[in-house]
């Protein structure tokens, strides 16, 4: 739910304001029958039909809270796994797709399954998000009983897709040796079992990685990538049919609608927001 690059530093807060767009027709379910490259034996999920959106979707970020606006008039929502299920009934009731928001890179501890992590699967701290450590990717099988409990839940309480945040963590400082090929594996184990129980699942982030998830995963997800002249990287998803979900912050300098002008020119669905991702968004023109 916020920005995963090294490089990151907090500058002042700009405030805009704006409106929504006209809602669009639902899109609605087609088979995908591109598969992850790992296997999960331990699955009893089969395999099955998901949503697969489409370019050019609007869609609202609500992380920060569990008061989530359901007035705002978009295609999709992203919100977290954890809120109350009248909420996803309600989105999905105005005929809206829901992501599903989980952290498969890091350890809250605000978390109601915290206790379940074993501790030699828990990094170091993540700087700068109190309450947070990295975690060991390539332990999935001591992370799998936890995070297949969580799409399980993605699935239980009805949504459409998920958003793997954190995925971008071989970079960092997590205390453990990770490396690219750790990270892909990750990637596609989570991509294969988000599908086998009927969810889309986005890349977030993970700029590195389009070529070798552009055909696996369903869409992508960015933060600031306007601000840091990364853009570009993702076009591959648009080319292939797949909407880019694009965030720029306001606690970030730059010209919003220099963004929208390029985005636009991308096909991407760009909005900007607060970093702590509550109920304000301001959609380009």
């Amino acid at each position: 739910m916020r920005l995963r690059f090294a490089h990151l530093v907090l500058i002042l807060s700009i405030a805009l304001a704006g409106c929504a767009p006209a809602l669009p027709p639902a899109p609605s379910f087609v088979r995908f029958t591109e598969t992850a490259e790992m296997s999960s034996e331990n699955s009893p999920h089969p395999a099955a039909d998901w949503w697969r959106p489409t370019v050019g979707l609007t869609w609202q970020w609500q992380i920060g809270n569990n008061e989530i606006d359901t007035r705002v008039d978009v295609d999709v929502y992203d919100i977290d796994l954890y809120v109350d299920q009248a909420v996803i009934d309600e989105l999905h009731a105005q005929g809206r797709r829901v992501i599903c928001y989980i952290s498969v890179g890091s350890w809250e501890d605000w978390r109601p399954d915290k206790d379940r992590f074993p501790a030699e699967v828990l990094g170091k701290d993540y700087e700068g998000w109190q309450g947070e450590k990295w975690l060991d990717i390539r332990q999935i099988d001591k992370l799998a009983p936890i995070m297949l409990a969580r799409l399980d839940l993605c699935q239980a309480k009805g949504f459409d897709a998920v958003e793997p945040d954190n995925m971008e963590i071989y970079t960092n400082d997590t205390g453990f040796p990770l490396t690219y090929k750790d990270q892909l594996k990750y990637a596609l184990w989570l991509a294969e079992e988000a599908h086998k129980r009927g969810l889309a699942i986005g890349q977030k982030n993970a700029a590195d990685m389009v070529a070798d998830l552009v055909n696996v995963f369903d869409f992508a997800i960015t933060e600031d990538y306007f601000y840091y002249g990364e853009a570009e990287s993702m076009l591959p998803y648009i080319q292939a049919g797949k909407p880019v979900f694009a965030a720029e912050y306001t606690d970030l300098p730059g010209d919003f609608e220099e963004f929208c002008r390029q985005s636009r020119k991308l096909g991407f669905s760009t909005i900007l927001k607060n970093r702590e991702l509550d109920a304000w968004v301001k959609f380009c023109p």
